[in-house]
């Protein structure tokens, strides 16, 4: 059978802020025996001008994205938020009748979460790496509700050899980030991170997962101004084995 050939879309976030998030998901993704590509001509997903209630922008950014990655396989990001973005809001962006509408569509039909893609697409039930680590895990609100995403991620860390994970209280609810939310409503922002990683800490937990680079930036922020020594990384780092760099927020 011949390799599937999958799309990265890197992400806003990954892109400037932790680069290494993307090398993690290529080496899971190659490591499942896929063939990764990286379309250049990729840029922002959209959604921020979505949510943002400016349509023709994101409409704008749609195309340009349905265009660099139509002709792939797959489409595979190592995000909830952008994934639900592509796979569920362009299709809504489009009246009927509209050529792009149908492209959106097909596009939306083959855009996965990492760890849904691994767990649901290629049949991937565990992986090699290893970390001696009590780790506790965030469920993002994009990939858990848009995308269902949530027994993926955690079959796929009970393979790690040497990882423990606790469940939080309430993993589902919010951080708070929340895209715009955060820069909206920064005072009740401020309220629902503080709860997660208060929850986070209870459980004894050193190292904080999640799926979505904007939560995790939000969260280890708080984490480090309130002085907790709980780490925070993307769940792809962990299940790729790459663990060396500093975690989200520290310096080099």
């Amino acid at each position: 059978m011949p390799k599937p050939t999958v799309a990265l879309f890197v992400t806003c976030l990954v892109d400037m802020f932790r680069p290494s998030v993307a090398f993690a998901t290529i080496k899971l993704l190659e490591q499942a025996g896929c063939r990764v590509e990286v379309p250049a001509a990729q840029t922002c997903c959209g959604q921020p001008a979505w949510n943002s209630g400016d349509t023709k922008t994101a409409r704008s950014i749609a195309r340009q994205v349905i265009a660099a990655f139509e002709g792939f396989d797959h489409v595979v990001a190592p995000s909830g938020s952008c994934g639900a973005t592509i796979a569920k809001d362009y299709a809504q962006m489009f009246e009927a009748g509209d050529p792009w509408a149908e492209r959106a569509r097909a596009l939306g039909a083959k855009t996965h979460e990492i760890t849904s893609f691994l767990s649901d697409v290629m049949g991937v039930q565990g992986v090699t790496a290893r970390l001696e680590a009590h780790a506790t895990y965030h469920d993002s609100c994009s990939g858990l509700r848009s995308l269902g995403v949530r027994e993926q991620p955690r079959a796929l860390l009970g393979t790690v050899e040497g990882l423990k994970l606790t469940e939080m209280k309430e993993s589902e609810v919010c951080c708070g980030f929340g895209g715009t939310f955060c820069v909206k409503y920064p005072e009740i922002s401020n309220a629902m991170v503080g709860d997660k990683t208060r929850n986070a800490a209870d459980t004894g937990a050193e190292l904080l997962l999640a799926g979505d680079l904007g939560c995790l930036m939000n969260m280890a922020g708080k984490a480090s101004r309130e002085g907790r020594p709980m780490k925070a990384r993307h769940v792809v780092e962990v299940l790729a084995g790459m663990t060396d760099t500093p975690a989200i927020g520290e310096g080099e």
